[in-house]
């Protein structure tokens, strides 16, 4: 068979010599089950590990992390011939679902998916590949890393640089993601050709522990509620509802909200002691500015600031300048070319130069409002 369009991120060095140890994360999907045979096809020694998360009941036959996934992951490793262990992360996975639930009640918007590769993937499994002798961490993210840096996969699409921005840069010399330069149907098309079981298998669009979507039933088993209830107000401050927590929003929401104004309205903000929400119009949401900290730097900002900032893992990057605040903490403040809509706290401001990732911290409190916002009309 000829060569394929789309060639997996192996450095050409590495292909035909006999490279050290790798642990490869499989989670039983197609993405890492395709890294573990172009590796194994590339003649490297591997060793395969699937994460059991801990999960029970409906969320555990849900999620990524299910019985059938952990047998798919063995049968791929049977399948490659490679030994394969499942290693036990329920209290470390304990610990990032209670963080998940006391931010939301904190009247914030966490990213679970960037503490678990920063502890978990990049942390825990690290320190588990040293114990086997593994030098490389390879998972089925879709980025590409080399040379130090961490850019965009070629699938823009399926891009997971904002997610991995986290890692330190010792993590980041020794992760390796052979998925970086291909597209998802390049993937698929390898897997099928390397006759790997799950070349169909439906991706997991949730996070592994809030099956659904559905996160306040986590924050409420998590904390036996969800957050301080209270009143929902409008813009000039006015009662218009209760609710019973303040764990049910997050800044920008619009759908669900339970109450009827009569036009649009947004969760503009969140106040966690008073259990306060306040709700506006869209132009209400708009923020010329906000503070980030603490910061992960993987390369230095330009002289000038001037970076393409994105705010949520699907969201467009906005040009913005960026400046380190007195106080030597790190914090950024960063100031947007035009209101952004996007600033939600609790959330991660990742920064880019073109394709490459400069490092990125998560989104304080402390906002700017875009001139008017609090009084202009949808």
């Amino acid at each position: 068979m000829g060569p394929m369009r789309g060639e997996p991120d192996i450095p050409e060095t590495q292909r035909h010599a006999a490279p050290a140890r790798t642990l490869v994360a499989l989670s039983g999907g197609v993405d890492s089950a395709t890294v573990a045979g172009l590796l194994a096809e590339a003649g490297e020694s591997l060793v395969g590990v699937f994460m059991r998360n801990g999960v029970s009941g409906a969320a555990a036959r849900r999620s990524c992390c299910a019985l059938s996934d952990a047998r798919d992951a063995r049968a791929v490793a049977d399948r490659l011939g490679m030994p394969f262990y499942v290693h036990d992360m329920e209290r470390p996975f304990a610990k990032l679902m209670r963080e998940f639930a006391e931010d939301y009640a904190a009247g914030l918007t966490p990213n679970p998916c960037v503490v678990c590769n920063n502890e978990l993937k990049f942390g825990e499994l690290m320190t588990l590949a040293d114990d086997l002798g593994c030098e490389r961490v390879a998972t089925g993210h879709y980025a590409r890393a080399g040379d130090g840096a961490l850019r965009r996969g070629v699938d823009r699409a399926k891009d997971q640089s904002y997610l991995l921005h986290g890692l330190s840069v010792s993590q980041l010399a020794r992760a390796r993601f052979p998925l970086g330069a291909l597209t998802k149907p390049e993937v698929r098309e390898h897997a099928r050709r390397l006759r790997l079981g799950v070349a169909e298998k439906p991706d997991s669009a949730d996070i592994c522990f809030v099956p659904g979507g559905d996160y306040r039933t986590v924050v409420e088993t998590q904390l036996g509620s969800r957050g301080t209830p209270g009143s929902v107000v409008d813009a000039s401050g006015c009662e218009v509802g209760t609710h019973d927590g303040v764990a049910n929003f997050t800044v920008g929401q619009r759908r669900g909200l339970g109450i009827a104004l009569g036009e649009k309205a947004f969760v503009t903000d969140i106040d966690p002691v008073a259990g306060v929400v306040r709700l506006g119009a869209r132009l209400a949401l708009g923020r010329m500015s906000c503070e980030i900290g603490p910061m992960n730097w993987l390369a230095p900002p330009p002289s000038d600031g001037r970076v393409l900032m994105q705010l949520r893992h699907h969201h467009e990057p906005e040009p913005a300048r960026v400046e380190v605040l007195p106080g030597g903490d790190g914090t950024l403040r960063v100031s947007f070319d035009a209101p952004s809509e996007a600033v939600c706290p609790g959330q991660y401001a990742v920064l880019y130069v073109g394709e490459r990732v400069l490092g990125g911290g998560r989104i304080r409190r402390q906002a700017q409002l875009a001139p008017g916002a609090l009084t202009a009309g949808s």
